[in-house]
């Protein structure tokens, strides 16, 4: 059994057959699915996801750096109303038809095509931080060309012992690892670029992060593993990612997916 930490179920990529793509991830091991959000309207897109799969599929909230506007801090704030039952206990009496959210995320920093809004990209970012120790959620970071801008956000909270979460779709090298690794409580989410024939991952992985330290994704659609690159990717395709683990850190494939998905409950407490 394992968990995949991070797939957009609700993307219109998966419109047409959304039953038969989480029916081929259970028959495959999956036994949960972690749905994030990227603005205000996938709210409803991944709530309604999760009310379809209950039990298998669970909502992440956050606003994506890609959507980062100069309207951020209203969309924050709307986004935040969502939050706050669940915080206060009031959800059964306000939105009883709202799943418990297990993540702030996906949020982040990403300069790689333009630092167009790159003020607000900060302050958006580090607002949802905040959320993260307010209301004792986990974070689902994404970081893109911004490592140093969002590294020196998180060591500002440090010291807080709930602050905690993912750095998703790791593909950096040794150094970026340590760095990444300095922050305790925190994972690397691992996916299909593992698997890619000229990916430097692998050595990475085998020599500075510890298992301990990872937790399975698919980023689907996107970034399917080898043999399917370049196709749809979905959370059926994560034993292709066990099976390049376990040759990495030459252990089985089952431990792979023991202590990974043990990674994840763990930092999103389910």
């Amino acid at each position: 059994m394992f968990i995949d930490t991070h797939i957009h179920l609700d993307g219109e990529e998966f419109l047409e057959d959304l039953d038969q793509v989480v029916e081929r991830a259970t028959e495959a091991g999956a036994e949960k699915l972690f749905v994030p959000g990227i603005n205000l309207d996938s709210i409803k897109s991944v709530q309604a996801v999760c009310e379809r799969f209950p039990g298998k599929c669970y909502p992440m909230i956050g606003l994506h750096p890609e959507d980062v506007k100069a309207d951020w801090e209203q969309v924050l704030d709307e986004m935040e109303k969502s939050i706050i039952p669940q915080a206060l206990d009031l959800r059964p009496l306000t939105f009883d038809r709202i799943i418990p959210w297990i993540a702030i995320g996906e949020v982040g920093l990403d300069f790689y095509w333009s630092r167009e809004f790159e003020k607000e990209q900060l302050l958006a970012f580090e607002r949802q931080v905040q959320w993260a120790i307010k209301y004792n959620l986990p974070l689902m970071i994404h970081c893109r060309t911004a490592q140093n801008e969002l590294l020196a956000i998180l060591k500002k909270y440090a010291s807080e012992p709930t602050l905690r979460g993912v750095f998703h779709c790791f593909t950096g090298n040794e150094q970026e690892a340590k760095r990444f690794l300095e922050y305790d409580n925190w994972m690397l989410g691992i996916g299909g670029v593992l698997t890619f024939k000229k990916s430097k991952l692998p050595e990475t992985l085998r020599n500075v992060v510890p298992l301990s330290r990872i937790v399975l994704e698919t980023d689907a659609p996107y970034m399917a593993p080898v043999p399917y690159r370049g196709k749809r990717n979905e959370s059926s395709f994560i034993p292709y990612i066990i099976n390049t683990l376990a040759e990495v850190y030459s252990t089985s494939a089952e431990n792979i997916a023991d202590i990974t998905t043990q990674n994840a409950k763990t930092v999103f407490t389910i």
